[in-house]
């Protein structure tokens, strides 16, 4: 069984911070575990307080409805089945990108939540966390 730790979600972070500067986007990147719980949570210089907990939150609602806050907004739009999803759980549950699930071995382990952008910068950042997972270089497998 695979599940994200302290040092696992350091090299996610660091991943994602590399995307972020390349981009000269300062973000908030915020990992869980499969439980949604709190792992850890990286301000970038200058980014956005608001983004803390927006990041932390899109995280959270990627294990939550288990898919990308991405594809949630799709169904969370004007007049689609799960509008108004987002005033639930006392307004925790984010409905644009930025979330996304991490897996292993198809089942997800945790997710990561990036914020201080716009919702495409976003993506690509928390893409970059996703990437880093998917790496066969990095060892991060535990049991």
């Amino acid at each position: 069984m695979s599940y994200i730790n302290l040092a696992l979600a350091k090299k996610l972070i660091e991943s994602a911070e590399k995307k972020a500067n390349e981009i000269k986007v300062p973000m908030v990147i915020s990992i869980v575990d499969e439980g949604g719980n709190f792992i850890a949570c990286h301000r970038m210089d200058d980014a956005l307080l608001v983004s803390v907990e927006l990041a932390q939150n899109k995280a959270w609602t990627s294990i939550a409805m288990k898919m990308t806050t991405e594809n949630l907004a799709h169904v969370a739009a004007n007049g689609k089945e799960l509008y108004g999803i987002n005033t639930t759980n006392n307004g925790r549950v984010v409905v644009f990108g930025g979330g996304i699930p991490l897996y292993s071995n198809g089942e997800i382990i945790g997710a990561v939540g990036v914020s201080g952008g716009s919702v495409d910068e976003d993506i690509h950042v928390a893409q970059g966390a996703v990437d880093a997972l998917n790496d066969s270089k990095i060892n991060w497998h535990s049991t």
